[in-house]
């Protein structure tokens, strides 16, 4: 069972309810999200497009549309590099759009992962000299591309970096020395001197923060309307769109990014966007962080890893609705493809961890060379959620091992690397992500010197259970489940609350599903309240855990709609069930305990 904590951050919050027109308990939840003073709740509940910071507080901001207007202004050819992810793909296409608008000549090139691997190589560097290309514009890339960046230079071409990844370092006098590459400008929220604010911010963000800046525009205001405005408003949904799909933190900044950029995309006019969500049929439907981040999100993901994520930069770039709708059902198909081998790969990769010694490790290193290496990162995941431990999933390319980490809060991915580094031929990446290439023969090494220098503990395994609030399951009225979407988007940073209650009586359920995967139940509070409710989690441990606690038989009677003993401590959030036009309150149990 997990370890259930109850938040108790302090504040007045009967003030905060009467200053803001909120409820207590919504007060509380906003507390409990460390979002204190005054200024931060009316952003937080109120802010809007204006309250994004300034463009030009980004480092070398200035310097970068200097020079990208002389390029423009004087004809060069100018080539953008990008990434073939979803981050990657918007940024590209944000710089691509945005520039183009502007009369720039521009083309750009998304790097195949397998041919090219991660972000800028040597022979990207010499195909753009090869065909005359001036200035090199990275996005969702370039921070670690010292060796690249020195050879453009060395090329003659101008080189101007868009990231938002963590600068390089090397260990120095018990500090840390910085290694930034020599382009003519670097913008990237993460460099130490960087003033920007907020840090968080994805690589579609920083692209668009510089046609933005590019613009002119120092605040945003779409309803002043005009040709860069309107250009702004149409790619300010594909700054959101990456936002969510590279799973940021849904605070500050990508909070507003995501709260105005979604109904931006149910109404857009990209006819690639607007394809793809038809072909996911989703047109018409109020979207949400989920449908993008699980539903539209992998299929440009997708290309990526199966193909080519120029397919994806050529759906969004495109102007014809029937080429768009052929690209959107290609790169739908490729998910669907993409599934079936994640979870052959998934199977295989647990009975690697289950019957050897991998199960014991801190860090899990996991080698599986016939898989395919863009599904590493996707496996590396769902092994994270399973075992509660940091992930690699290594895959053997054509000439080294490839792999990808997925990490939890405890164990920064990205700085455990660095104190390993000689063991790699390339790495990089972020706290909780990171992408790696290796020797084969070096593979049981690394998993040996990654879980020596973890100082993992078992505390740092345990599932933690973290509630909002404790209350009366009967508080979780319509009202109330309307009040707490003022709290809306949810993702990373700000999850859905979570409220919980004691002595709860299971009085009758049933397993829906192809495979009973979901239980239905009418649950009854001490005072005879009673509510429906659903549960999504592991239905076989939940019923297993009620007949250890209760017995077979008292199952057997909850199943079965009769008169049982079962009582439970828990933690749930009040929803609206909606079924064929009717409208119905129900409670989501997200855990229990006894």
């Amino acid at each position: 069972m997990a370890n259930w904590y109850v938040a108790a951050k302090k504040a007045d919050f009967n003030q905060i309810a009467q200053k803001f027109g909120i409820s207590p308990v919504l007060a509380r939840i906003i507390r409990n999200r460390d979002i204190i003073t005054e200024e931060e709740i009316e952003v937080f509940l109120h802010g809007t497009i204006k309250d994004l910071h300034s463009p030009f507080l980004l480092k070398d901001m200035d310097k970068a549309v200097e020079i990208i207007w002389e390029k423009v202004k004087n004809g060069r050819k100018i080539r953008i590099i990008g990434d073939y992810d979803i981050d990657g793909v918007c940024s590209a296409y944000i710089l691509e759009k945005g520039l183009k608008e502007s009369g720039a000549l521009v083309d750009t090139v998304i790097p195949h992962r397998i041919r090219d691997g991660y972000g800028l190589n040597d022979e990207l560097i010499k195909e753009a000299k090869a065909a005359g290309v001036d200035t090199i514009l990275t996005c969702d890339n370039g921070i670690a591309a010292m060796e690249q960046i020195a050879l453009a230079k060395e090329l003659g071409m101008s080189i101007v970096v868009t990231d938002h990844h963590e600068v390089p370092y090397e260990e120095a006098d018990g500090g840390k020395k910085y290694l930034l590459p020599k382009a003519d400008a670097v913008i990237d929220p993460k460099q130490e001197d960087c003033p920007y604010p907020y840090k968080g911010i994805c690589g579609a963000v920083v692209a668009y923060k510089f046609i933005q800046a590019f613009y002119g525009f120092r605040t945003l205001d779409f309803s002043e309307g005009g040709k860069g405005m309107e250009t702004l408003q149409e790619l300010f949904c594909f700054a959101a769109f990456a936002t969510i799909g590279d799973v940021m933190e849904l605070t500050g900044e990508n909070r507003i990014f995501v709260k105005y950029g979604l109904p931006l995309m149910e109404k857009t006019e990209n006819p690639g966007l607007k394809a793809l969500i038809l072909a996911n049929g989703l047109a018409g439907s109020r979207l949400t962080p989920y449908h993008v981040g699980f539903v539209l999100g992998p299929c440009i993901n997708a290309t990526g890893r199966l193909d080519t994520a120029e397919r994806a930069l050529q759906l969004f770039a495109s102007e014809d609705e029937r080429e768009a709708a052929m690209i959107a059902g290609d790169l739908k198909a490729f998910n669907d493809s993409r599934k079936d081998l994640t979870a052959k790969g998934m199977e295989e990769a647990v009975k690697l961890v289950e019957g050897t010694d991998l199960k014991k490790d801190h860090v899990l290193v996991v080698y599986l060379p016939e898989c395919h290496e863009s599904l590493a990162g996707i496996i590396a995941g769902r092994l994270r959620e399973k075992y509660g431990k940091p992930v690699f999933v290594l895959t053997k390319g054509e000439e080294e091992v490839k792999g990808s980490g997925r990490s939890i809060e405890a164990f920064h991915m990205y700085e455990n690397m660095t104190k390993v580094k000689d063991l790699f031929l390339k790495y990089g990446g972020h706290k909780l992500a990171a992408g790696l290439s290796i020797k084969e023969e070096r593979v049981e090494e690394f998993r040996e010197r990654i879980n020596g220098i973890s100082c993992l503990t078992e505390k740092d395994f345990e599932e933690t259970v973290h509630i909002d609030v404790p209350m009366p399951i009967a508080y979780g009225t319509m009202e109330f489940v309307r009040e707490l979407r003022k709290l809306e988007p949810y993702g990373v940073g700000n999850k859905k609350p979570l409220f919980a209650e004691k002595n709860i009586s299971f009085l009758r359920g049933r397993l829906l599903g192809k495979n009973g995967n979901v239980l239905k139940c009418m649950l009854e509070d001490e005072r005879g309240y009673q509510v429906e409710a659903i549960y999504f989690g592991d239905t076989r441990q939940l019923l297993w855990d009620f007949e250890q606690q209760f017995g077979n038989s008292q199952v057997e009677l909850f199943l079965h709609g009769k008169s049982n003993e079962i009582k439970a401590v828990i933690a749930y959030y009040p929803d609206i069930n909606e079924f064929r036009g009717q409208k119905s309150l129900q409670l989501v149990i997200m855990n229990y305990s006894f």
